[in-house]
C-alpha cells in the first residue's frame, strides 16, 4: 500500500507557512506558485525559480522548503524582512521563456501588494526580472525597469566570507593559498566564487552539466574538471555545493573527503536537522547554507530598504563574523544548522529585524 502523503495544509502547518498560492494564466499557460513563509519581521523577499518539475508535489515541496529558508536567511542576517519564494512550473525541460510569461508572473506577484517581493533565482535572469517589472513594482534584481542587478557576485562574496570562517574553525588558518576547493556547479554564483578563490590562491576542482561553464572555469581560473558524479567525493579542503539542493544526506557524509562543507546552494542538506548532526559527528565543519549564501538577499533587500553602498558592503562582511559565532556555538549545540536556526527563530519570535543599517 502506498504511504499517504501529507496534505498541502499539513505541509504548510509543519513548516509554519502563512500562505501558499497557485496561479494559472490562461493566455500564456503560466503555472506558478508563491509560498509566503513569514512576514513577522517585514515584507517577504525571495527569488522566482523557473524549473521543470516531475510533479506538482515536487514543485510544492521545493517552494515550501525554499521559502522557509528565506525567512531564516533574512533573520540571521539582521534584516527586517520576511521569507517567501515562487516557482514557475515549466511544461517541459526545453520550454523557452517569453516576455509574455514574465509579465504574467509579474501580474501574479502584484496581487500580493508588496507582501511578496520577487527576485532572481535559478532559470531567471535580470532580463526576466525587468519584464516582470513592467507589471509590478514589487520586484528586485533588474537592470533597466527594476533595480539591483544580478545578485550573484554578492552571493559569492558572502560564501567566500563564510569559507574564511570555516577555515579558521577547522584549524586551517584564514589563507586560501594552497587550499583546494571543489565546486559542484559553476553557474553565475559559482563563476564569481571561482574568481574570488582563484584570486586568493586556491586550487579549484569543478563539475557542471554545462560544458561552457566548465570551459570558463578552466580557461580563466585554471580549474581541474571532475565528473558530476564524483565531485562530492573529491579530496579537498572545502566542498562547495553551488547548484541545486539536497545533495548531501547521511549516506553521502560517509563518503566525503573534506574537513569543510560550505557552498552557495540553498538546502544543501537533504534533511538538515539529521544531516548536519552527521557532519558534526564526522568532524566536518558545516557553513550553514542560509547563513553563508545570504549575500544576494542582503544586497537586494538592503537596496529595497534604502541602505547605502557602504552599508551593503559592511552587511555582507558580517557574514564572516556571523558564521564564526554560529560555529563557536556549535560546540554546545546539536549542529551548526541547529545553532543558526535557534538564533533565527529567536529573532523572529521577538520581532527583531535588528537594524536596517549595518552596524
Amino acid at each position: 500500500m502506498m504511504q499517504e502523503k501529507d496534505s498541502m495544509f499539513e505541509q504548510m502547518t509543519a513548516r509554519g507557512h502563512d500562505r501558499l498560492c497557485f496561479h494559472h494564466d490562461k493566455e500564456t499557460g503560466l503555472r506558478a506558485i508563491v509560498a509566503i513563509h513569514s512576514t513577522a519581521l517585514g515584507n517577504a523577499l525571495g527569488g522566482t525559480r523557473r524549473w521543470y518539475y516531475e510533479s506538482e508535489d515536487d514543485a510544492v515541496y521545493d517552494v515550501l522548503r525554499l521559502s522557509k529558508g528565506m525567512t531564516y536567511k533574512a533573520a540571521i542576517s539582521g534584516l527586517p524582512m520576511g521569507g517567501a519564494k515562487s516557482v514557475i512550473m515549466m511544461p517541459h525541460r526545453e520550454f523557452g521563456r517569453t516576455e509574455a510569461e514574465a509579465r504574467a508572473m509579474g501580474r501574479f506577484v502584484d496581487t500580493f501588494n508588496g507582501a511578496y517581493i520577487a527576485a532572481e533565482d535559478v532559470g531567471v535572469d535580470t532580463q526576466f526580472i525587468d519584464w516582470m517589472a513592467h507589471e509590478t513594482n514589487h520586484v528586485m534584481g533588474g537592470e533597466t525597469v527594476s533595480r539591483g542587478g544580478d545578485p550573484s557576485p554578492w552571493t559569492a562574496l558572502g560564501v567566500f566570507h563564510g569559507m574564511r570562517a570555516c577555515l579558521l574553525q577547522a584549524g586551517l588558518g584564514e589563507d586560501f593559498v594552497g587550499k583546494t576547493v571543489a565546486l559542484q556547479g559553476v553557474g553565475h554564483v559559482g563563476q564569481n566564487l571561482c574568481k574570488l578563490l582563484h584570486g586568493a590562491g586556491a586550487k579549484l576542482i569543478v563539475a557542471d552539466i554545462n560544458k561552457t561553464n566548465l570551459d570558463t572555469a578552466v580557461d580563466e581560473f585554471g580549474a581541474t574538471v571532475a565528473h558530476v558524479d564524483d565531485i562530492l567525493k573529491a579530496e579537498c579542503d572545502i566542498l562547495a555545493p553551488c547548484a541545486l539542493g539536497g545533495v548531501i544526506d547521511g549516506n553521502m557524509v560517509e563518503h566525503l573527503r573534506c574537513p569543510i562543507v560550505c557552498g552557495a546552494a540553498n538546502n544543501i542538506l537533504d534533511d538538515p536537522e539529521e544531516d548536519a548532526v552527521a557532519l558534526k559527528t564526522a568532524g566536518i565543519v558545516y557553513g550553514t547554507d542560509f547563513v553563508v549564501n545570504a549575500g544576494g538577499l542582503i544586497h537586494l533587500a538592503g537596496m529595497h530598504l534604502g541602505m547605502t553602498d557602504d552599508e551593503l558592503v559592511c552587511k555582507n562582511d558580517e557574514i564572516f563574523t556571523t558564521t564564526q559565532q554560529i560555529l563557536e556555538l556549535t560546540e554546545h549545540s546539536a549542529s551548526s544548522y541547529a545553532a543558526a536556526v535557534e538564533i533565527a527563530e529567536q529573532r523572529i519570535a521577538n520581532g527583531q529585524g535588528l537594524s536596517v543599517h549595518a552596524s
